[in-house]
């Protein structure tokens, strides 16, 4: 008899959710860290290879999640419909390594900016997807954004 284990909430989705992005950061995510490798003869991937583990990312159609922790585990979700803006970050040595940032910054209290560092992808590319499913999202729910400066 085999057993499995239940879904985590990170993996269950709603109907209609399509995954963006979903991996760890980087092992080596700038040439910083990578000169820092090749000095200590290798030893420095130890600690960058925790690091990226410790981090996991799921970026959806409908919401962005990040789970924190090797041992202890924290799962932090905001909803996609409460994004209002985007940076990307590529930093020279990172573009060099095919690696870059996105800072999504939220309406959520708890949560008013999510920081998703140091991915192997193409940065604008997924700034690109997410703006689209952000405003489609936002249809989808009926809200309004009203800019007043």
């Amino acid at each position: 008899m085999t057993m499995s284990s239940p879904t985590p909430p990170a993996a269950a989705g709603e109907p209609g959710e399509e995954v963006l992005f979903e991996g760890n950061p980087a092992l080596v995510p700038s040439l910083g860290a990578l000169f820092l490798t090749l000095l200590t003869l290798g030893l420095w991937l130890i600690p960058l290879w925790v690091r990226s583990r410790g981090r996991h990312y799921r970026l959806t159609t409908k919401r962005v999640v990040v789970e924190t922790g090797i041992l202890n585990k924290r799962l932090e979700q905001v909803d996609l419909y409460r994004v209002s803006d985007y940076t990307v970050l590529r930093p020279v040595a990172q573009r060099m390594l095919g690696t870059g940032n996105l800072i999504l910054r939220t309406l959520d209290h708890t949560s008013p900016e999510v920081l998703v560092a140091a991915i192997k992808t193409d940065v604008v590319a997924l700034y690109e997807r997410i703006r689209v499913a952000t405003e489609a999202e936002k249809r989808r729910r009926g809200i309004r954004v009203v800019d007043m400066e």
